[in-house]
């Protein structure tokens, strides 16, 4: 499903309503980074968190849409920034240079991998061991977590974006 800034409905099954929450929350952390500058996309705020940047969360989201979905669900290696061989712990965040437009683009193309590899797959299916232990991991453990991830990112991105340039809003 596309990123979208709508709820799902109230009475749908569970699988529309965990992908339509999950999809919701992504369409907010697009909406947070839309319309800011590079500048201000790359700004670090936080002086205990230098790589909490809008720029680096979009790019730590697409690492963690191929981490779950490519790696643990398929276990097929990840394509976003962050899994090139030898890459430093937290690469994903370190996005110096790169326009906001190209990151949201790898964002999208994250999700649409990530929505290709849960179709057609039961919300009870496991992942794949050959990456990660933790394939074990339902379909559905994995959607939540990642809602979870999501959505906490959702939270960093709103109170930056309120910083950057005062922009608030839910959806």
């Amino acid at each position: 499903m596309p990123a979208t800034r709508t709820r799902p409905p109230k009475v749908a099954d569970e699988r529309t309503q965990l992908l339509g929450w999950y999809d919701l929350q992504r369409g907010i952390c697009r909406l947070k980074a839309e319309g800011l500058t590079d500048d201000q996309a790359h700004r670090a705020l936080l002086p205990t968190s230098p790589l909490m940047t809008v720029a680096g969360i979009v790019s730590h989201l697409a690492w963690a849409e191929d981490l779950w979905f490519r790696e643990v669900l398929l276990g097929e290696p990840g394509l976003a920034r962050g899994f090139e061989p030898g890459a430093p712990d937290d690469a994903e965040f370190r996005v110096e240079g790169v326009p906001l437009a190209t990151l949201l683009e790898e964002y999208d193309a994250a999700c649409a991998r990530s929505d290709a590899a849960i179709a057609g797959r039961s919300l009870d299916d496991t992942g794949s061991t050959v990456l990660h232990a933790v394939g074990e991991a339902s379909l559905r453990w994995m959607l939540h977590h990642m809602l979870e991830e999501t959505a906490r990112h959702a939270g960093h991105l709103d109170l930056l974006r309120e910083m950057l340039d005062g922009e608030v809003g839910y959806y």
